[in-house]
């Protein structure tokens, strides 16, 4: 009996210990939000809607990298993978990789703002091609595990430049910054705002400066006849409802700058 109870307390810890090492971080990721964190913030935001949020209201994919580019969250806000277009998983991983790219300790660009440097004639033309990313990680297991603690891309480099909003770089409280939040699934505006108010919540969103008027990384709407007066300007997003009041008023409702 002593033998059959240890045998069921022996598999009983390694059941735990399988658990565990399948929920844990991939390594360098220990400073970021877990997927059951990720998640849960993401739902909290959109339950508001398009009201609040712009757009069409969609439910969105949302992934994390650290500062390696290494992806270490993959996420849905619907109830299953299939309320999200699926083409939106990979560009919230890209989005992500491409803020943390493009941001550094003391300044930080958000996908929105890169836009317009990146069309041609602009000094970033050709950014989109510096990176390409790799889908055979991003695709390599699975489709069940799309968005799960499992997803295929977690603990990998999956890469990619996307030059529209809805890709932010993350800072702790101090203004270090610790990787890249991407979010994709609706108007690139609503991409934005949600992954605005994302980062702002999961309390990384100390950022030491920016380009945009609130020395943020703020999505920037001054481009008029082609042209961006600042040079960091992104679109107006056509379709559901507008978003340019709503992006204006995020520095004031949901400030991102270091802790003091």
């Amino acid at each position: 009996m002593l033998g059959r109870n240890s045998f069921i307390t022996g598999a009983v810890a390694l059941m735990s210990t399988v658990l565990t090492a399948a929920q844990a971080a991939p390594p360098g990721c220990t400073s970021l939000p877990n997927h059951d964190r990720l998640r849960s913030v993401l739902q909290s935001v959109i339950k508001h809607g398009n009201q609040a949020n712009a757009g069409l209201g969609n439910q969105e994919w949302a992934a994390i990298v650290n500062r390696d580019g290494i992806a270490c969250v993959v996420a849905f806000s619907g109830n299953n993978r299939n309320q999200e277009w699926p083409g939106s998983r990979m560009i919230a991983i890209e989005k992500a990789n491409t803020a943390n790219a493009l941001s550094g300790p003391d300044y930080a660009l958000s996908t929105a703002n890169v836009y317009f440097a990146s069309q041609p004639g602009q000094s970033l033309y050709g950014l989109i091609t510096a990176a390409p990313p790799n889908p055979a990680i991003a695709f390599g297991g699975s489709p069940e595990s799309f968005g799960q603690q499992n997803d295929p891309a977690v603990g990998k480099p999956v890469g990619g430049i996307i030059v529209f909003g809805g890709g932010l770089a993350l800072y702790s409280e101090g203004g270090h910054i610790l990787g890249g939040l991407g979010l994709s699934g609706d108007t690139s505006c609503a991409d934005h705002i949600i992954a605005w108010k994302v980062r702002h919540e999961l309390n990384l969103d100390a950022v030491p400066m920016g380009p945009s008027p609130t020395h943020d990384d703020n999505m920037i709407l001054d481009i008029n006849n082609g042209v961006s007066a600042s040079g960091f300007g992104h679109p107006v997003c056509k379709g559901g409802n507008p978003g340019d009041n709503i992006i204006n008023e995020l520095p004031k409702q949901f400030p991102a700058r270091p802790k003091k």
